[in-house]
């Protein structure tokens, strides 16, 4: 039997990169996300060369999105080796000009969903003896918080040591967790984020693409890697912010958001 590999967010970007490459490995996927259209397609899409793909429409930030995913893989006898919880999304503005129900949702969709799917479906990997959880994470997660996205960065940190502790108390039953964190990445989240005409103006070399970053998850997570950083440049950027005083990365991070003038 092929391996089954469950894709959060797979409606495009990195999701849709991810459920690709697994496709071509010969998985059978289960593709969720909220824009049916675009899971048809894509599932329509991975048919033609793979195992046809389950598509099963979810809404994570809905209390009972999780029970209900996991009840129809259950319907559907369906164990799931690989996870890949990419689904996400940014908030802009400052913490108190949003309505607190818009980042309760965030919350759940960023925290909460990929935790209770990563605790529902590990035991079964434990049984098997085998097990690969992905958790997309971000360069955020590394970097100073700066005002604006005020949420973001700290959901990425969650997942990355929430990926490390995970790693460790399951290396030894067969089942790899890493946090994948990669930078600037082009997809549809700076569309999303009302952010495009800011990220037109980074160089290129700050760029990755959804398939490359796809395809370093993949391999880092078989080396039972628990934490990897997409790209050179990002992991650059993430030692110098791990060496440079606090005092200076948080000057650099107040320059550099666009929200810095909000209150002035």
């Amino acid at each position: 039997m092929p391996p089954v590999s469950l894709v959060t967010g797979a409606s495009a970007g990195i999701g849709a990169a991810f459920a690709r490459a697994l496709a071509a490995r010969g998985h059978r996927l289960v593709l969720t996300a909220r824009r049916v259209d675009r899971l048809d397609a894509l599932a329509a899409e991975l048919a033609r060369s793979a195992p046809a793909p389950v598509v099963l429409p979810a809404d994570l930030a809905a209390p009972d999105a999780v029970a209900r995913l996991v009840a129809a893989l259950g319907e559907r006898d369906l164990a799931v080796d690989w996870l890949v919880n990419n689904a996400g999304y940014g908030v802009p503005g400052t913490f108190d000009a949003v309505d607190w129900r818009t980042h309760r949702d965030f919350l759940r969709v960023m925290v909460e969903a990929p935790t209770a799917l990563a605790h529902a479906l590990l035991p079964a990997m434990r049984a098997r003896g085998h097990g690969r959880i992905v958790n997309v994470a971000s360069l955020a997660g590394f970097v100073p918080g700066a005002a604006g996205h005020t949420l973001y960065g700290a959901a990425k940190a969650y997942l990355i040591k929430a990926s490390q502790s995970l790693a460790l108390e399951n290396r030894d039953r067969g089942v790899h967790v890493c946090a994948l964190c990669p930078g600037f990445t082009r997809s549809e989240f700076h569309d999303v984020t009302g952010t495009r005409e800011a990220m037109r103006r980074l160089p290129d070399f700050l760029w990755q693409s959804a398939e490359a970053v796809a395809a370093e998850g993949i391999a880092a997570v078989e080396a039972g890697r628990a934490v990897h950083v997409n790209g050179r440049v990002n992991r650059a950027i993430k030692a110098a912010a791990e060496l440079a005083p606090d005092r200076l990365t948080s000057f650099l991070a107040a320059r550099r958001s666009p929200w810095r003038r909000v209150r002035e």
